[in-house]
């Protein structure tokens, strides 16, 4: 039955991932379909041995718990590393949070196995199914990112937008100046194929910055060789779907019937992709290399955006497996 369902789980992925695979459900089906396939291998193991069901049983708990603990200490060691390079702020504290989280769920596993007492064993419940739930879609988040991002890119683009990030005054950040950097190399590739695209810089400007993102992108491009008359700025922009939506006001005014390439960090690529079909844009969306201590939280926040992007089925999911897994943990 399992591999039946993995099958059919595969196909609909291969479907769909041809068709449109700018879409998050992509890599839910696959998750699914590895959840079957484990799932399946641990009930073939039991069905032919019992001794080995049980024990295969075993190591894949004492898995789960080892992952935990090295995951949760890794988590806080990087929270520490982010927070001394980038400051305090929600979104550099993320690392730290999970990993303390998720040292308090294993503590309250601990507690609700040691202690008799029914509302530590459904806190316990709930917080296991969630946890589950998280790192479920943390699986689909980061295998899809890896499949999406060996697509095959698309030549011929008349843009190459550069999506936006935070300015240090109106200096462009390392993190910025990569996107900017692999925009160049694209905006070159096209060019010596003997076309001539134009790089659209979107991004406004923030509370602490001196200057709009999009024109301290323009001038870091044309201090690196670009010609100004190439680039486009679009300077009202404050979040992923502004710099999308705004682009493409501009990008359809400029070339009716236009195909773009959207560059952005390579974390940030699956988003900025479901982000891309919603606008309507028709546009692939590239990486750009990232600093691996960036990697936690940004992943982090990424999973967490993403699964904001469907509240209703993200809702109701989250209040189905507390209750289920609180109920269960209660009367057993």
């Amino acid at each position: 039955m399992q591999a039946l369902l993995m099958a059919a789980l595969l196909a609909v992925v291969l479907l769909s991932r041809i068709q449109e695979p700018r879409r998050f459900g992509n890599g839910v089906l696959l998750g699914l379909a590895g959840v079957c396939v484990a799932v399946g291998t641990v009930s073939a193991v039991g069905h032919f041995s019992a001794p080995a069901g049980s024990a295969v049983t075993a190591v894949v708990a004492a898995a789960v718990w080892s992952s935990g603990l090295v995951a949760a200490a890794l988590l806080v060691a990087n929270g520490i590393t982010m927070v001394r390079r980038e400051g305090t702020r929600p979104a550099t504290l993320l690392a730290l949070l999970t990993g303390a989280a998720l040292l308090a769920l294993l503590a309250l596993l601990l507690s609700a196995t040691w202690l008799s007492v029914r509302a530590l064993r459904a806190a316990a419940g709930a917080g296991v199914l969630l946890g589950a739930y998280g790192v479920f879609l943390l699986l689909c988040f980061l295998g899809y990112t890896l499949l999406y991002r060996r697509l095959a890119l698309r030549p011929g683009a008349d843009f190459v937008v550069v999506l936006g990030a935070g300015l240090n005054g109106c200096e462009v950040p390392p993190l910025l100046a990569s996107r900017l950097d692999r925009a160049l190399a694209l905006y070159r590739a096209e060019e010596a194929a003997g076309r001539a695209p134009l790089i659209l810089v979107t991004g406004g400007k923030g509370p602490d910055e001196s200057c709009t993102e999009a024109a301290a992108m323009a001038d870091h491009l044309v201090a690196r060789g670009c010609p100004r008359e190439r680039i486009l700025l679009e300077e009202k922009a404050t979040s992923t779907t502004e710099n999308l939506a705004f682009s493409r006001e501009l990008m359809e005014r400029e070339h009716p019937g236009y195909h773009c390439t959207v560059v952005t960090s390579s974390f940030h690529v699956l988003r900025s992709a479901i982000t891309t079909r919603r606008a309507g844009v028709p546009g692939q969306v590239v990486g750009a290399p990232t600093a691996a201590y960036y990697w936690p939280s940004a992943v982090l926040r990424e999973v967490v955006a993403t699964a904001l992007l469907y509240p209703r089925v993200n809702g109701a999911a989250v209040l189905l497996l507390a209750t289920a897994g609180a109920v269960v943990g209660w009367h057993r």
